[in-house]
């Protein structure tokens, strides 16, 4: 029984010196092994290894993937033309010197970062400061993010880190000015419309000025060859009058006599007030129709 106990506590004690002697790789980190705080080594290849016992060494594990910053504030910066805008951002880095890494940042990957994000922002403002807000919304955002991962290389070679990307998430007008800038576009609108308005307007009067004017030419030449053809017509007619009357003169005569009777009493409230011995009824009077008679036969 003994015996059995001393083996058995023979295999307790293999067990705990294996498991703080052997420790697993994962294929998404770096291990750094420390030999009283110093660091002894980095293990990137991943599987199963072995270190000396705890306190003698100790493993501390890094991620090695890539890391993603977040802008944590969004601060105006000032374009060539000295307009405010705000810029949201993201950073894409990882770690590529484990031992460079510890040195400056320890093994917190938030301090790595709390360091990055004023240097990341400062290299921002150096590139946008050069240009205008234009730029910033179209043509040369591309070239600004390749900028700054230019610019952020020397100092992130110093973390032990590589920028891998920059990326502009967001690029707005500061909230102070937003408003003077959409009144600025407001009123801009509206002049483009008053002007085409007024071109507009212009433009209505000069064609109506031209419909009245061929209006007037149309209406002038109407009149004209409808007075032309009634002079034909009336010149017509006399001819023809004349030639009718020229046959029998004494009927002419009686004839007009009754026109003017007619337009004389043509209403029935009309007095006169005329000596019937006037030439003016002659046509009524027996004499005048008497002696019509014998003409026309």
């Amino acid at each position: 029984m003994n015996r059995f106990g001393i083996i058995l506590g023979g295999f307790v004690l293999a067990i705990i010196i294996a498991a703080s002697t052997l420790f697993v790789v994962d294929q998404r980190q770096f291990a750094v092994v420390y030999a009283l705080g110093e660091i002894k080594a980095v293990i990137s290849e991943p599987g199963l290894k072995m270190k000396l016992p705890a306190p003698l060494q100790n493993v501390v594990f890094l991620d090695r993937r890539i890391q993603t910053l977040d802008s944590t504030e969004s601060r105006p910066i000032f374009t060539a033309e000295k307009k405010s805008l705000v810029i949201d951002w993201l950073v894409k880095w990882r770690i590529v010197e484990p031992k460079q890494f510890i040195r400056n940042n320890g093994v917190d990957l938030r301090n790595a970062e709390n360091r990055l994000s004023p240097i990341v922002q400062a290299a921002l403002n150096e590139e946008v400061t050069k240009r205008t807000v234009a730029n910033m919304l179209s043509s040369e955002r591309e070239k600004v993010m390749q900028a700054v991962v230019k610019r952020l290389a020397d100092d992130a070679k110093s973390f032990g880190i590589e920028v891998v990307d920059v990326r502009i998430k967001r690029v707005d007008f500061a909230a102070n000015i937003t408003d003077s800038v959409y009144r600025r576009m407001e009123s801009e609108r509206k002049r483009v419309a008053n002007e085409l308005r007024s071109t507009g307007g212009a433009e209505g009067e000069k064609i109506r000025a031209d419909a009245d004017r061929q209006r007037e030419i149309i209406v002038a030449e109407a009149y004209r060859d409808a007075q032309k053809i009634k002079g034909d017509g009336d010149a017509k007619a006399s001819a023809i009058y004349a030639d009718a009357f020229g046959k029998d003169p004494q009927f002419a005569q009686f004839y007009r006599s009754l026109e003017a009777y007619r337009s004389t009493f043509r209403s029935k409230t009309d007095v006169m007030v005329l000596d019937p011995s006037s030439d003016f009824f002659k046509a009524m009077r027996g004499s005048g129709t008497a002696g019509a008679a014998p003409a026309r036969k």
